[in-house]
């Protein structure tokens, strides 16, 4: 403790130096906040206990293939299964294509979907306005304050996908935990289809008993619908949101190489400035030896130094990438949902940053602990 004002005071002999050190750690570390955000809204995001005790099931072959309604009578007398509900991605135009105007729409049994999902939150009256009109719409409560919807506004959905529009009166607003959709009737889009199109399905959401159950009732459904003209594939919602995150590629060996070079060029910009400052001091380090200061008191004191000024970094860096992952979650809600920087993310941050500080040093101030006084005391900077 008695060395910590010398420690202190080395910082500040090149305030230039240390500035920019520290800002170079601070850099470093806002992108690996990031990073670290973006690996938890991918792989790790927000989950209700219900997450744990749904399953989706789709046609074996992909999304684009549909499947007949009655699958769905079929899989809820699947024993251990609690509840079945039909959902078709709608997709769609509102407004425009613009970011900020992007929301999932999706046409699902209105009397079942929050049996499937109970973690939804909806006011008593406003969940019977929306069982009631056909033409009903339910947003997600943070879509709707994001978008300005209101109760009774009316909206059109452009359709793409389907070849039709389709007109919808905003009933009700729910919460969701990580969750930013919208919900309207099946039943509306499929009056709205031509009759050859047939009652069709784009997924079912299925809601076990108990998390138990979930493999069981995958295979059991898997099995049932194996030698049908639309065969099925089954797995958990983790899995599901999973197929399309290996859509992109090898996301996560992408952010691992990202990480690990901005690491390791931090670490060697960083040695480079420790080499340097503790070259200037080696007279001094001489000097301090002649007073009695040993080699592994030396080595502390300049290993401390560069762990401090890496560890104000950390804190500045992931301080920024918190700010700046939750701006910018409020502008992609509609793409990515719960896009913020987990709590977990910050300690690591810091974590990274003191052996940054350690690993840059070390090496240089265990040259220079070990130096001999009189090869000090004759060393010219």
């Amino acid at each position: 403790m008695k060395y910590i004002p010398l420690v202190f005071k080395n910082l500040f002999r090149n305030k230039r130096r240390t500035i920019l050190t520290v800002l170079s750690v601070t850099v470093s570390l806002f992108l690996l906040g990031f990073l670290l955000t973006v690996y938890a809204a991918f792989y790790h995001p927000a989950k209700s206990d219900e997450h744990h005790s749904r399953l989706i099931t789709r046609h074996r072959v992909s999304l684009t293939h549909a499947m007949p309604e009655y699958y769905a009578a079929r899989i809820g007398a699947v024993e251990g299964v609690k509840a079945v509900c039909i959902y078709n991605w709608f997709g769609g135009t509102y407004i425009d294509q613009k970011p900020e105007h992007m929301f999932a729409r999706f046409a699902v049994e209105a009397g079942k979907v929050f049996d499937v999902h109970p973690e939804y939150v909806i006011a008593a009256e406003q969940k019977e306005a929306f069982l009631r009109d056909q033409q009903g719409m339910a947003v997600e409560s943070s879509v709707a304050e994001r978008l300005g919807f209101k109760l009774g506004q009316r909206i059109t959905i452009k359709g793409d996908i389907y070849p039709f529009d389709v007109e919808l009166v905003i009933r009700a607003s729910f919460q969701a935990p990580n969750d930013q959709s919208t919900l309207f009737h099946y039943k509306y889009l499929q009056e709205s289809m031509p009759e050859e199109w047939g009652n069709s399905a784009g997924m079912f959401s299925i809601l076990a008993r108990s998390p138990g159950d979930v493999t069981r009732i995958a295979q059991a459904v898997d099995e049932m619908f194996r030698n049908s003209p639309e065969p099925t594939k089954t797995e958990t919602e983790d899995a599901f949101q999973q197929s399309f995150v290996e859509q992109i590629g090898n996301l996560k060996l992408f952010l691992m190489c990202i990480a690990g070079a901005v690491m390791f060029t931090i670490i060697l910009v960083s040695a480079n400035t420790m080499a340097m400052s503790t070259r200037e001091r080696i007279q001094e380090i001489g000097v301090l030896k002649t007073l009695g200061f040993t080699a592994p008191v030396i080595l502390a004191m300049i290993v401390s130094e560069a762990m401090l000024i890496s560890a104000v970094g950390g804190m500045l860096g992931a301080g920024l990438s918190y700010v700046a992952t939750q701006a910018l979650g409020d502008l992609i809600v509609g793409f990515i949902a719960g896009f913020m920087m987990p709590p977990w993310a910050v300690p690591v941050c810091v974590a990274v940053a003191l052996m940054i500080g350690f690993f840059s040093s070390v090496i240089p101030a265990t040259i220079a602990s070990k130096t001999k006084i009189t090869d000090a005391l004759r060393h010219s900077g």
